[in-house]
């Protein structure tokens, strides 16, 4: 009864994982440094990952809207039923043509699906490449102002690790977001009242954008592909609620005043 979790040291898949842990059951880490390890870059590695596994969650690194997510999605998905996997759990993503070119894959599976389409990540604010900005007073991208329905984490995790254990979430296509749209400019005021620092969102062009996060070490070609999330999905598409996280739990999903008061302490730095 072994789970994989693909990316279980991410910032969905830990959280993953330590639910499913909770509950008494079998989890295997999908990473590089796990044992056996997962590479998404090297498929000889994801046989012995596969090995005795009933189901697993797949998320794509960097994203499935990066190039060859679609090729690595497709020959997992087609190696997940030759080994058995009963169940599939995918991470997607929205208003992002290539991520709905992959839940389709996983649909024709032949495994239970569920698929989570998931808004931008509160976490990128605390977690990930917004942090350092944060705590340096300056948001700077190439994003318009253009409302996003920020998405809490914890009720991407706590929505996977039902679908992975529970019935009655297969076939079941989750659209989850936040419960209200923000602006760059308005998650920075947010961020100013719960820290008491002043935090600012400047938009910059995309080449500016991709020039700075080359010199901080990002790739160029991911710097590239981040670029083109923000001035390509986030241009209005996804300027709407979904009630995916109550269809699944019974619950709302969490405010992102909850969740800037919760992780204020990493901000004042």
């Amino acid at each position: 009864m072994t789970i994989l979790i693909l990316g279980g040291t991410g910032k969905t898949g830990r959280r993953i994982a330590d639910r499913l842990t909770a509950l008494g059951l079998p989890v295997r880490i999908g990473s590089r440094s796990a044992t056996p390890a997962f590479d998404w870059a090297d498929r000889s590695t994801w046989p012995a990952a596969l090995d005795g596994v009933t189901a697993a969650y797949i998320a794509y690194y960097p994203d499935l809207a990066f190039p060859g997510a679609y090729a690595d999605v497709k020959a997992f998905t087609e190696l997940a039923a030759l080994c058995g996997v009963r169940k599939l759990v995918l991470l997607s993503g929205r208003g992002e043509a290539e991520a709905q070119a992959c839940e389709v894959l996983v649909q024709e599976s032949g495994a239970e699906w569920t698929i989570l389409r998931c808004s931008w990540f509160m976490q990128n604010f605390s977690e990930d490449f917004l942090l350092g900005p944060v705590r340096e007073g300056v948001i700077a991208l190439p994003a318009a102002d253009v409302p996003e329905p920020f998405l809490d984490v914890d009720d991407i995790a706590d929505v996977a690790a039902a679908a992975l254990t529970q019935d009655g979430h297969a076939g079941k296509l989750y659209e989850m977001t936040g419960p209200r749209l923000l602006t760059f400019g308005q998650v920075a005021e947010e961020l100013s009242r719960t820290t008491g620092r002043r935090i600012t969102f400047v938009r910059v062009p995309p080449e500016e954008y991709v020039a700075e996060a080359v010199k901080h070490g990002v790739p160029q070609a991911e710097a590239e592909s981040l670029c083109a999330m923000f001035t390509e999905i986030l241009d209005g598409r996804n300027a709407t609620v979904a009630d995916g996280v109550e269809q699944a739990l019974g619950r709302p999903a969490r405010d992102f005043t909850d969740f800037a008061r919760a992780n204020a302490h990493l901000w004042k730095a």
